[in-house]
Formats: C-alpha cells, structure tokens, sequence
C-alpha cells in the first residue's frame, strides 16, 4: 500500500488538497483512505460528508475516517490503571473515572499515529491520504516514534533487563525492588508499536507532501520545512502551490497578487517538483468542486526518503583512511550548525531543529575529524580509531 502524507502551514488548504487528492485516485479505481485527526470536523466539511470515529464511505472506492482522541486516550488509562492495580492501591491512589477523562495535549497527535499504524497494516486500502496538522506539529510528529523509542532504550534498556528469576535474588543483594514485570511488558509493547509506526513512516512507499499558497509567507514555511525534513532524511515529492491566481488578472489588487504568486512560483521551480493548483473563485464544498481541482496523483516510484551516504577513501595525505558522512540539508547555515559526538549518537542542530541520530557501525570505531557545509550538504569527516579498528599490514 502506498501512504501520502500530507502538511503545510496553516490555512494553506492542505485538508482540502488532501480531500482533493483521495478523490481522485479514487475515481481512478484506486480503494483509498483519507485520514484526518482534526478535533473539528474540517475534512467532513470540505467532502461534503461527516466524519467520525467510525470510517465513512463517501463514494465508491473512497473511504474518510476521523478517529476519536478522547476514546482512545481514555481506553489506554483504563488499561493503565488495570495494569497498575497493585501499585495504585498500595499508595491509596483514587481512580479515574471514564465520565471524568478528557484527552491531554497531544493525545489528537497520538490517536492519528496508532491509527496511521492500523490503516497501513490492515491491506483493505490500496492508497493511504493523511491529513496531518500544520507543518511544525507534523514535523514533532514525525520525529515522535523514533525518539519515544530512543527514550525507552534509554530508560530501560533491553540488554540490562535481568532474566525474571533471578529478579528477585537481585534485588536481595542490591536491597533495592527491582522493576515490576509489568513495566518491562509495558516498555516492549510501547518499544513494538512506535517501531512499527516509525517503519510506516520511513517506508519507501510512503510520500510526503508540502502544501502552501505561493508568496512570501509561503516561501519561508518551504525553507523552514524543507531544512527540517532534510534532517530527519525527508524531502517532499512535489510541492503543491495551492489557490493560485489566474494569469490574466485584470483587477489592479489581483495583478500585484498573481504577479507576487509568479516570483514565488519561478523561485520554487528552482529547487521543487511545484505543482500549481488553480484557485476556484470560492472555498471548495463537496465531491464535485473537489474534482474541479486539478491536484497532482501519487508516482508509484516516488519516494520521500534521502540516503545519508558513506564514502570511504583516502585522506589529503594519501595513506590514512578516512570516512566522510554525506547529509544533505537545504538551506542550512553555517552559523547556525551544530555537532556533538555522545558516545554512539550524533546530535545535530541545524536553526531552530535538532535530530540525535545513532551513528552507523563502521562509523562508531571512528573518531570525528571535521566537518564541512557545502552546498547543502553537510559533509563529516570520521578517522578510524587504532585502539578499535582491526590493525592490517
């Protein structure tokens, strides 16, 4: 199954470029699923049929589905307090009632990965559109399961996890408890379902995709994105320029805004795969203005993900080996880089986003020589350590 991850700024339309995009394959004969994990109900307004909880078939071939935050945080505290049973009652904790449970901050963002995982896993669907939040959210989404992961390793890391029976003698002997099995269980069943989320999002066969309308504030969302997904080894596949002005603008007010949307759009056409979707004169409402517009469809051999490549050669001094770690990241800034070496981790911060990145085995015996940006790319030179790789004659 393919996935179409769709974000932009806000009110840029991507939920009806999103709307749009479903309907189309789906009119093409492609089964398709367009998800959206919006509290209010913008994907139903824009289709023209509610959305909830429950997927909805808004025509043949297109399915909506607009999954319940609230339900699902409040089953997972239920099951939290299942598990914990035995700890709640020995500090005399007072349990949650279901009436009186309203979702945290970022359970909309949660929901919407467990069902991305879901979808993806059930093959009903050929085709996966997501609606995600404006940019920066979808952006700390993204990033959520790989350093959600990267926080449970290092909370508990499975290869110190003692065997079960001897638990209780080590405890003895450290005259500490040690963890309860249910919080290993827990750990592994969290560890097992990011990863599987993180593998959805990082598959070759899932595609994202920016949207936002052409002009200055729209130039600055595509710079900041695109240095954000570089670094997290991103880039989109096109670059939708949403309700743009006919070239004929007549009216003094719409020739200065059709002619500020052309330089955005010559701009873009530089470095972006930019294709531009007209505006309608009105706000789309409905199955019929959705397929008067004429968005981009899905290339089979598209994908999103960047190769951070490897090259082993020679040093300037033509005997010593050295490797140079290739990461591209348009529209970074010298200035504003940023390298520490933790240990078998990278930390790097390029502006105002920063990725912990964990090194690859050969680099990992390495030690860091320098590192250079040129022209987008970040290039970072790796020595091989003597005390840690093999010695040949």
């Amino acid at each position: 199954m393919r996935t179409l991850l769709i974000t932009g700024p806000g009110g840029s339309g991507r939920t009806t470029v999103a709307a749009a995009t479903a309907l189309a394959a789906a009119l093409s004969g492609v089964r398709t699923l367009v998800l959206s994990a919006d509290r209010t109900d913008s994907l139903g307004a824009v289709l023209g049929t509610a959305t909830g909880a429950t997927p909805v078939q808004v025509r043949e071939g297109l399915t909506a589905w607009r999954p319940d935050a609230t339900a699902g945080f409040r089953d997972d505290l239920a099951a939290f307090q299942e598990r914990a049973a035995n700890v709640l009652d020995l500090l005399g904790a007072s349990r949650l009632d279901a009436e009186e449970v309203t979702p945290l901050p970022g359970a909309e963002e949660l929901t919407l990965l467990r069902a991305l995982r879901d979808a993806a896993l059930s093959e009903r669907h050929e085709l996966l559109v997501v609606d995600l939040p404006p940019t920066p959210q979808a952006l700390a989404l993204l990033a959520l399961p790989e350093e959600l992961r990267r926080y449970l390793r290092r909370l508990l890391p499975p290869e110190r996890q003692a065997a079960r029976a001897l638990r209780p003698m080590l405890g003895r002997l450290a005259g500490v408890p040690m963890p309860s099995e249910w919080l290993y269980e827990t750990a592994a069943r969290w560890d097992t379902e990011l990863a599987a989320v993180e593998a959805v999002v990082t598959d070759r066969n899932t595609v994202l995709r920016l949207v936002t309308e052409p002009g200055p504030a729209g130039a600055d969302a595509v710079r900041s994105a695109g240095l954000a997904l570089a670094l997290r080894g991103l880039r989109p596949d096109v670059l939708v320029a949403n309700r743009v002005l006919p070239e004929q603008a007549h009216d003094t007010w719409l020739a200065g805004l059709a002619a500020q949307q052309r330089k955005a759009l010559e701009e873009w056409q530089e470095t972006h795969d930019v294709r531009p979707v007209r505006h309608l004169g009105h706000d789309p409402r409905g199955t019929d203005d959705l397929a008067a517009l004429t968005v981009p469809g899905v290339d089979d051999d598209a994908t999103s993900a960047v190769e951070w490549s490897i090259a082993d050669r020679l040093a300037d001094d033509g005997v010593s080996r050295v490797f140079v770690w290739h990461i591209p990241l348009p529209g970074a800034i010298r200035d504003e880089l940023d390298l520490i070496r933790r240990g078998d981790e990278l930390v790097v911060t390029a502006g105002q986003f920063r990725r912990i990145v964990p090194l690859p085995s050969a680099l990992r015996r390495c030690t860091v020589a320098g590192a250079a940006l040129r022209e987008g790319e970040l290039c970072i030179r790796f020595a091989p350590d003597p005390d840690l790789w093999p010695q040949t004659r």
